[in-house]
């Protein structure tokens, strides 16, 4: 398969994604309650195959899941993502313990999972972490007991096991951060829903000497910013695939209106500045189709500069998004904005993929990082540096 281009198998499988997402999970995203944990969808996820999936199949079938779920039931998408998000560190991080007794549960759609990292005030500057892990004495071994908060925690506070990110060492920054699988049920745990724009599952928890570990450890000891940074790499353009898959729904409502709609003599389609605007429009959508590709590809082969392509696949997948389906808005007129039109859900939605999993902003602080240190590596640089 080339990078650029999908194999016949693959257009086969998101086609047959789509029909599933159609037939049989939008009517159990319709029927759930608002802002909550749909255990009906997650359930059916399972069932469908599409959770075990996640834990094996690389970058670029994540963001082809992704991508056509979400041009068809965005609820469906929020709901696969999350449970991989949350579960994907115990699947590369986890102990054979931990792995055989919440993976086959997470596969299934038995037990939800949360990827607990943001806190009131650590967001898109993951290294502030605050969480404290103070260290005690069990008599079986090394223990923590956590104490502060979480915030903006999706799946939170129904979730049955957490992904939690906390400082077990004195080093400020991304230093003496460790990852923690935690049980839902451990006393001192509670938590907080969040009314949200867009009704997802979100939520806040609370730490009040939350007891810990070696057995519940992800990885190791003060490694935890490495889980976090490996995990958000994998799930970067996959967050741009989700945004794709929204831009390609408005594109698509958008084409139907326009053909359709009758104004000044005919079809909104025949006048020139409606027909400009939806190819712009599909140029923007493909362009961030293929550096979404581009990005998973570069994930699952390995290669150097994931972390600059992932910034860049997620920047621009959001970005165009938000233009394209606020242009479908326009485009659509009042009718757009009718509590229960497609774009009108579209248009919740699209708003916050462009702060989770690091802002806008961050993305090109870190998509500039990278490139000097690219540059700071090649021999033109060095022999700048000495002519100075």
């Amino acid at each position: 398969m080339g990078t650029f281009s999908l194999a016949p198998d693959q257009l086969a499988w998101c086609a047959e994604l789509r029909d599933l997402a159609e037939r049989r999970l939008a009517p159990l995203a319709e029927a759930a309650e608002p802002g909550r944990v749909d255990r009906p969808l997650i359930a059916e996820l399972g069932r469908l195959g599409l959770l075990e999936r996640l834990f094996t199949s690389g970058a670029l079938d994540l963001c082809l899941m992704r991508e056509s779920l979400a041009q068809v039931c965005s609820e469906a998408e929020t709901a696969l993502a999350l449970q991989g998000l949350g579960a994907h560190p115990v699947h590369a991080y986890g102990t054979k313990e931990q792995r055989g007794r919440w993976l086959p549960e997470a596969g299934a759609g038995r037990a939800v999972a949360a990827f607990a990292l943001s806190e009131p005030g650590a967001g898109s500057d993951a290294a502030a972490l605050a969480l404290r892990a103070e260290k005690t004495d069990t008599g079986d071994g090394a223990g923590w007991r956590l104490t502060g908060e979480k915030y903006w925690i999706s799946n939170a506070p129904e979730a049955d096991f957490y992904t939690v990110f906390a400082r077990t060492g004195p080093d400020a920054g991304a230093r003496g951060v460790t990852a923690f699988l935690l049980p839902a049920d451990r006393p001192g745990l509670t938590g907080d829903h969040l009314d949200m724009l867009c009704p997802h599952p979100i939520g806040s928890l609370t730490f009040d000497g939350v007891p810990v570990g070696e057995g519940d450890v992800l990885g190791e000891v003060g490694g935890g910013f490495e889980v976090a940074m490996r995990t958000l790499n994998l799930f970067r353009p996959s967050v741009g695939a989700f945004a794709v898959g929204m831009a390609q729904a408005a594109l698509d409502a958008t084409l139907g209106h326009t053909a359709q709609r009758q104004a000044f003599g005919g079809p909104l389609k025949d006048l020139q500045a409606v027909a400009h605007q939806v190819a712009d429009m599909a140029v923007r959508v493909e362009s961030a189709r293929l550096m979404v590709y581009a990005a998973a590809a570069a994930y699952d082969a390995g290669a150097e500069d994931v972390p600059r392509r992932a910034a860049m696949a997620k920047l621009l997948a959001t970005e165009t998004a938000q233009h394209v389906v606020d242009a479908a808005v326009q485009l659509h007129g009042a009718r757009a904005l009718l509590r229960g039109h497609l774009l009108e859900h579209l248009y919740r939605e699209v708003r916050a993929p462009r702060i989770y999993e690091g802002a806008t902003e961050v993305q090109r602080a870190i998509i500039a990082k990278e490139l000097y240190k690219q540059h700071a590596r090649t021999p033109e640089a060095h022999r700048q540096e000495a002519a100075r």
